[in-house]
């Protein structure tokens, strides 16, 4: 009752809705990257939400399961083929016990998601089965020939569900944000050329953040900034004036001032972005 692993591309991990809440132990809320698209995986294949899926880098799988399953792919759209022959992207695919499931490289973005229904049952840490592969919590980045159990994940039938949903958006990203906590910390110059300016997605980017190319922002002060903490989505900016966004495996605390904060409900799209994608900001000061 298991899916077995028969060839991988970069990456490839279980993830779920992360562990959050561990700030404090020096842990990092990890989860899927792309949380939409996990999210709908589980709705299509009639999981609960936090269920556990695959997260892949790149496409690379091939894979076989040991008994009838249904599952889905999302995110990041690629060819699947059962048994060599062509499948749906974005829709549930009805699996027979032996059947082997192949998935190409992305046509675009970078992460794709495979949904079974009932999850995938990896052992919990911390009440979460997410894998960090930067610190090494939560179960390890999978290997040609595991065998990943079947959960019992599941609350309800397999739903009618609209599969162009479930292809991630391709081309330039316009991102919302709001201000601070340590705008302040940069001229106003800066701030203006921060919203105006086109940013370049830099290929020295992973799950801990994504690294932008621009005109260096300008700061008001000098000195050193004590450590804060930080959450997914903070948009970081070291002394070489280049912004840091961060991701699902975020650095708990950082001593460089956060000069915005990407909203909860856009930063999955900066995680499909590929190299070279053009970033804009649309900034908003907080209110309560």
């Amino acid at each position: 009752m298991s899916l077995v692993i028969d060839a991988l591309g970069p990456l490839a991990l279980v993830e779920d809705l992360g562990r959050p809440g561990y700030g404090h132990l020096g842990i990092a809320p990890s989860g899927a990257a792309d949380r939409a698209s996990h999210r709908l995986a589980n709705s299509i294949v009639g999981n609960d939400a936090a269920a556990a899926t695959l997260e892949m880098l790149l496409g690379g799988l091939r894979a076989h399961v040991t008994r009838d399953v249904v599952v889905v792919f999302t995110g990041a759209p690629a060819p699947v083929a059962i048994n060599a022959r062509p499948a749906a992207f974005g829709e549930p695919l009805f699996l027979r016990s032996g059947d082997e499931i192949a998935l190409a490289t992305p046509v675009h973005g970078l992460r794709t998601y495979l949904g079974v229904r009932g999850g995938i049952d990896a052992p919990a840490v911390l009440g979460s089965r997410s894998s960090d592969p930067t610190t090494g919590v939560g179960p390890r980045r999978l290997q040609v020939g595991d065998e990943l159990a079947f959960g019992a994940d599941i609350v309800g039938s397999i739903p009618c569900v609209d599969a162009s949903t479930a292809f991630v958006r391709s081309g330039d990203l316009l991102l919302r944000a709001v201000w601070g906590p340590r705008d302040d910390w940069f001229t106003e110059a800066a701030r203006a050329a921060f919203t105006a300016s086109s940013w370049e997605v830099s290929a020295e980017g992973d799950r801990v953040g994504v690294r932008l190319l621009g005109s260096p922002l300008e700061r008001s002060r000098s000195g050193e900034l004590a450590s804060e903490g930080l959450v997914r989505g903070a948009i970081q900016v070291p002394a070489n004036g280049q912004p840091i966004v961060f991701l699902a495996d975020h650095p708990t605390t950082g001593g460089y001032p956060v000069i915005a904060v990407v909203r909860d409900e856009d930063i999955d799209h900066l995680a499909q972005a590929r190299p070279g994608t053009r970033v804009r900001f649309v900034c908003e000061r907080r209110t309560l």
